[in-house]
């Protein structure tokens, strides 16, 4: 009996370390395991997207203002005062007057053509003038573009003044050389630029020639001559076929207070002449310089052009100066140009441009005698008053040297 009651006691007591065990391994998962979540928020149902064209809400009254109502930032201005500003006027500048101009530039001519006169005094001042010599002289006279004709006779007359001259110094030598060349370039032709006005219209002068001789740049510089020596000037800007010819000639006559009558690019060249010579006639000026188009003289229809381009002008009146612009580089080539427009137009004056540097200073002499027509300006640099009326004192001056 106590044997019984002592394993009913053991049993309750292997039960009940059992069951304790138990509720400790419970306890501990419970622990180790993570925080229930919160419970979820209650979110509110969004409103319905706009679709296009809808509007997202009822729009509220309120009142409207003008675009110039509302004030720009930083800004205090009336709305006049915020218009673009006007561009500032351009200076007016006061050229150079033309009187012994080329003198003033004679250093830039002698830096190219003293090889011609030099050359010729260091030949005359050799003992022993043979024949040897004297073609040398031809040669060098020839080279500078004075012409085969003009050689010719310049070089029997130096024969024949040496010949009586006998003794030759220096002195003598440079004088017998100087009055040689002048004869040649000839001081008898009257190289006066016909641009006074007349009684009831203004002086009219064409300026033609072919492209890359300078011509729009020597119609420019032309109208500060004129208003250097007192005159008023309208230019027509009649090149209607190269880009922005027409600026470039605006350009000029602003700097000196010249107005420009210009057309739109590619019109017609003689309208645009035409309205620049009314237009002058109604502002009374004294003369009109009319920038034509650079003739390709090999195109016959171009050159036919250039002569409609006369024969309108001259419905208001005569056209008193024509001047070819040849470029003083090209030589002998130039005096090609020159026969085809002077059977265009009546040529009355030459315009030798880039005289100095690298040219020869016997074109003068074998243009004048091709045409029959003296030169009556030359320019002799890249300034805006290196275009000096011809003197042929000054010139000759310069082709001896010091």
């Amino acid at each position: 009996m106590e044997i019984l009651i002592l394993a009913v006691v053991i049993a309750l007591v292997v039960i009940l370390g059992a069951g304790g065990l138990v509720i400790g391994s419970r306890r501990k998962k419970k622990q180790q395991l993570p925080p229930a979540p919160p419970s979820t928020p209650t979110i509110p149902t969004p409103p319905a997207e706009p679709h296009v064209g809808d509007e997202a809400a009822v729009p509220r009254e309120e009142p409207r203002r003008t675009i110039e109502e509302v004030a720009l930032p930083g800004a205090t201005l009336a709305p006049e005062a915020l218009e673009e500003a006007p561009a500032p006027p351009v200076e007016i500048e006061l050229p150079e007057p033309t009187a012994g101009r080329l003198v003033r530039l004679r250093s830039r001519l002698s830096r190219s053509q003293t090889s011609l006169g030099q050359g010729l005094l260091t030949l005359l001042s050799r003992e022993r003038l043979d024949e040897e010599t004297w073609e040398e002289i031809e040669d060098i006279l020839i080279t500078a573009d004075v012409g085969v004709t003009p050689t010719q006779e310049l070089v029997e007359r130096l024969r024949t003044r040496v010949r009586v001259l006998g003794t030759r110094t220096p002195v003598e030598l440079r004088g017998l050389l100087r009055e040689e060349l002048l004869t040649l370039v000839d001081p008898t032709l009257d190289r006066t630029l016909r641009t006074e006005s007349h009684e009831q219209s203004p002086a009219v002068v064409l300026v033609v020639g072919v492209n890359g001789t300078g011509k729009t740049t020597t119609t420019g510089k032309l109208a500060r001559v004129l208003v250097a020596d007192g005159r008023s000037v309208v230019l027509g800007a009649a090149d209607t076929f190269r880009a922005a010819a027409a600026d470039q000639l605006q350009t000029w006559g602003e700097r000196v207070g010249a107005r420009t009558v210009r057309g739109p690019e590619g019109g017609d060249p003689a309208s645009v002449a035409y309205d620049a010579v009314k237009e002058g006639i109604a502002e009374g000026a004294d003369t009109v310089l009319v920038d034509t188009a650079g003739r390709l003289h090999t195109k016959t229809g171009l050159m036919d052009e250039l002569g409609k381009v006369k024969r309108v002008v001259e419905k208001h009146g005569p056209v008193d100066e024509v001047l070819l612009v040849l470029d003083a580089t090209t030589g002998q080539n130039g005096l090609v140009q020159a026969r085809v427009f002077a059977e265009v137009v009546d040529i009355t004056g030459i315009v030798l441009t880039k005289l100095d540097g690298t040219a020869k200073g016997g074109i003068v002499v074998a243009v004048q005698r091709e045409l029959g027509v003296p030169v009556k300006l030359v320019g002799l640099g890249e300034g805006a008053d290196d275009l000096a009326p011809f003197e042929p004192d000054a010139f000759v001056e310069a082709l001896i040297g010091e």
